[in-house]
């Protein structure tokens, strides 16, 4: 899933300067091939370890392992880790955390601190912020510019609010992490290709963020099956966006065993009226015995037709 795909290089997503930063004075080459070896002889990791820092992920990093060899607890390690308390991030989440994000305990404090400043500057309340940092653990490792752009593309590309872009991007930090580019695209193609308003897709987007990170091709392909296929209409779609997070398996084996059944009538005008959310959000049994009035007997029998 993009959402816990990390930078495939750290150092690809951050500017130039913080890349120096994490690139510290090169070390006795590495005659290990893991950083498990050097667990005995380095009470920094051995301290990381304890934290419940996972060595074997952190090492699969680029130049992580290497930066943490470099790294003293008591001098580096132990003010960030305060830090990371002091922002929300739980004692118990700080191992999973930095096994994700080892490069943070190379970054300078005052950069950290100043990025969580412009944060609440532009009032994210404690929590929020604890929250967004858990679910993005890159997210401090951007400049207050990067950040400050993110939150205008977003406000600006959907016409947003700022409270609502606060609301976006708290909903999914990613936003604020990671590339721009398949950002850009899949509003080209909810716009180009499926044909929705600006003030629709404002709303599509609002509603289910993860639109915007979603594969191109699963979008049209939920999107021609609905549309062309069901025939939902575009306002329909903006109002239950989130059956574009449903499996398109899922949204063909209901639609067509509510269609086999006379049942597959999704015009809110109609008395037997079916909304897409009850179509794909509701569990089999309930779909069946509420939605189709058939058995989940017969809804089996009928897949293996298919």
């Amino acid at each position: 899933d993009w959402d816990d795909i990390p930078p495939s290089s750290a150092l690809e997503e951050i500017s130039e300067e913080e890349a120096v930063q994490i690139i510290a004075e090169p070390l006795v080459p590495l005659q290990s091939s893991t950083l498990r070896d050097y667990v005995d002889h380095s009470e920094t990791l051995a301290k990381l370890v304890h934290l419940g820092v996972d060595l074997s992920q952190v090492e699969k990093r680029q130049k992580a392992g290497q930066l943490l060899l470099t790294l003293d607890f008591e001098k580096d390690i132990k003010k960030i880790l305060l830090f990371l308390k002091d922002v929300g991030v739980e004692d118990n989440q700080l191992g999973p955390f930095l096994t994700k994000n080892p490069y943070i305990l190379g970054e300078d404090l005052e950069a950290l601190e100043t990025r969580v400043a412009y944060l609440k500057s532009k009032k994210f309340g404690k929590s929020e912020i604890a929250q967004m940092v858990s679910r993005a653990p890159y997210l401090l490792l951007f400049s207050v510019e990067r950040l400050d752009n993110r939150l205008g593309f977003f406000k600006n590309e959907l016409g947003l609010s700022v409270k609502k872009t606060k609301d976006l991007v708290i909903r999914l930090p990613r936003l604020l992490t990671g590339k721009l580019e398949p950002v850009k695209e899949n509003l080209q193609v909810c716009q180009i290709e499926l044909g929705f308003q600006c003030n629709e897709i404002q709303q599509i987007v609002y509603k289910t963020p993860k639109i915007l990170t979603a594969s191109k091709k699963r979008l049209k392909q939920t999107f021609d099956y609905l549309h062309n296929i069901m025939g939902i209409p575009h306002h329909m779609l903006t109002r239950f966006p989130q059956v574009f997070n449903s499996k398109l398996l899922r949204i063909r084996e209901r639609h067509m065993f509510l269609a086999f059944l006379g049942r597959a009538q999704y015009d809110p005008a109609q008395p037997s009226y079916i909304s897409l959310d009850q179509l794909v959000s509701l569990p089999d049994e309930v779909f069946c015995r509420e939605i189709a009035k058939a058995s989940m007997q017969d809804f089996e029998k009928f897949l293996k037709t298919l």
